[in-house]
């Protein structure tokens, strides 16, 4: 075993271990400093390791790496299986949550108990990273579990807050429905397929017949697809906060730590839009016996009806928002209806070149969305806690204290609107070109619509932070680690656009070798090369 595929193996029990270590560390150490300190030294191991997974990737030709827990081959142990698509996508939440976790170093002089709210934060890291690093959809079960009690707990944190109660048990209670479909779904998949490894999965949807072999669900595999898949939209689609299920979004955002919020929208909900994309593209692509039945274009089709409604809806209530954090939910669930329009671009009638860009723009609109909006989280995170406030009218001017943050909200708002030469600019025009390639002239109308309405929300923030007179004396606050984070960040995002020709290529190389049939076809080789190994087969 290599040394990449133990640090592929080694990353989440890492993480689960520091989590379940805190309560256990607080008994003999109080100090809010070490928690502080530990936390971030984990993350920061995580950030490394995955770093190092990607760069392992990168120069072995993209070949994904397979880690067997407990040395079972597959399909009969679980596996870790990394390729291009989940390696990035690994590394860039990794960046997010050590960010997070940067952040809540400052941020804790505003939390009494850092012990529940390091296990806890610890603990949605390791669901986050397990869900996307996992070759095996029941182990994709219980990290999912993993991150959703962490994200339960990490809601309802502020508990003399009744908004953050009720936000937590509105996210929970419909949460704990939809994660007992998903368990659902893989049972349906293993009665109808007797696996639970993506990859063996990907082997036999893509060569099972159509015509069933005996009953009505568990027989017949194309139902038994349909049922699996309708179940696991449904989970994903509410992880990622597509509408209708984007609800639980502006709630948990104004009433959760600042932090959180951070890791929320740059890293839980991309990892709903990343499981529907491996399920559709890898699982149950072009060639799977979804397709073949006609089914495939009929949920894709669904998936971009509701991103343009999440979109629409995302955006329109930004504009009606006074809580800066509930109008910054709303942002997120409007860019999360641009990256399901172009996930959802897979049909069988659309050219794999036009196909390529959309996935490409899918992923580049990520980092970018994904980074732009930590920024302003973080920006306008300094701002409020020197008023204790999250309201826009009681924020008046307030970035005027801060010229950090004034800097850091302006760049934010230049990359989530997409202004040139800003890397939000790039996504969306790549959008476009997608749109307007495959002829959904709709679409392509829909994204101007959609980011010339959200501008107005954006706008909103922006003026109301830094434009008015102060309204009263405040305490001000020091910046400390902000500093360096809102600086990075904000160089960030003019970097992804100001070399975004050279990041467009590599993402094309990553598209290229994951969800296109290269790619694919890589995913199930190195599935079949690993057992292979223990059958002795040629």
């Amino acid at each position: 075993m290599n040394h990449a595929s133990s640090i592929v193996g080694a990353i989440t029990p890492l993480l689960a271990t520091a989590s379940f270590s805190v309560p256990l560390l607080s008994l003999f150490i109080r100090s809010k400093k070490f928690y502080n300190a530990y936390a971030l030294a984990v993350s920061a191991i995580a950030l490394a390791m995955a770093s190092w997974t990607f760069v392992s990737l990168v120069e072995g030709g993209y070949k994904p790496i397979i880690y067997r827990f407990g040395g079972w081959p597959p399909p009969v142990g679980i596996v870790y299986e990394v390729d291009a698509l989940n390696g990035f996508l690994g590394l860039y939440a990794s960046l997010v949550m050590f960010i997070a976790f940067l952040f809540s170093t400052w941020y804790s002089k505003f939390i009494d108990d850092v012990i529940w709210y390091y296990t806890l934060l610890l603990g949605l890291e390791t669901g986050v990273i397990g869900c996307i690093y996992t070759g095996d959809v029941f182990n994709l079960f219980v990290m999912l579990e993993v991150l959703s009690i962490s994200a339960y707990g990490l809601a309802a944190f502020f508990t003399r807050r009744p908004a953050a109660l009720e936000a937590a048990f509105k996210y929970a209670f419909i949460g704990a429905v939809i994660t007992t479909l998903y368990f659902i779904a893989t049972v349906i998949l293993y009665s109808a397929y007797g696996t639970l490894n993506m990859a063996d999965l990907l082997g036999k949807s893509t060569l099972a017949s159509s015509n069933g072999f005996s009953g009505w669900l568990f027989g017949d595999i194309a139902s038994a697809s349909l049922a699996a898949i309708a179940f696991t939209l449904w989970v994903f689609t509410f992880k990622s906060a597509l509408f209708p299920n984007h609800f639980w979004v502006p709630d948990v955002y104004s009433a959760a730590p600042v932090p959180v919020i951070a890791a929320f929208s740059g890293a839980v909900e991309v990892t709903g839009v990343y499981v529907v994309a491996r399920f559709m593209y890898t699982l149950f692509g072009a060639g799977s016996v979804l397709a073949l039945n006609g089914y495939r274009d009929s949920i894709l089709l669904m998936l971009l009806v509701l991103g343009v409604a999440s979109g629409l809806v995302g955006s329109l209530m930004m504009i009606m928002q006074k809580n800066a954090y509930r109008l910054l939910g709303y942002s997120t669930i409007s860019h999360i209806g641009l990256l399901y329009m172009v996930l959802s671009l897979g049909m069988s009638y659309v050219p794999s070149d036009v196909l390529k860009t959309a996935l490409t723009a899918l992923i580049y609109h990520i980092v970018n969305f994904g980074l732009g909006k930590v920024l302003m989280i973080s920006s306008i995170g300094l701002v409020s806690a020197s008023a204790g406030e999250r309201d826009l009218d009681k924020l008046s001017g307030l970035s005027r204290l801060y010229p950090i943050a004034s800097i850091g909200i302006t760049m934010a708002v230049f990359q989530l609107i997409g202004l040139i030469p800003f890397g939000g600019f790039y996504s969306k025009l790549l959008m476009y070109q997608a749109f307007i390639s495959s002829g959904q002239l709709i679409l392509a109308v829909a994204l101007i619509v959609v980011s010339a309405i959200s501008s107005l929300g954006y706008l909103k923030i922006f003026y109301a932070l830094i434009f008015p007179p102060l309204l009263r004396s405040y305490v001000k606050e020091s910046e400390g680690v902000l500093m360096p984070i809102i600086s990075a960040l904000a160089i960030a995002v003019l970097l992804l656009g100001i070399f975004s020709p050279a990041l467009l290529k590599f993402i094309e190389a990553v598209v290229e070798n994951s969800l296109m049939p290269k790619g694919v076809e890589m995913y199930y080789g190195s599935f079949a090369e690993v057992l292979r190994g223990y059958t002795g087969g040629g």
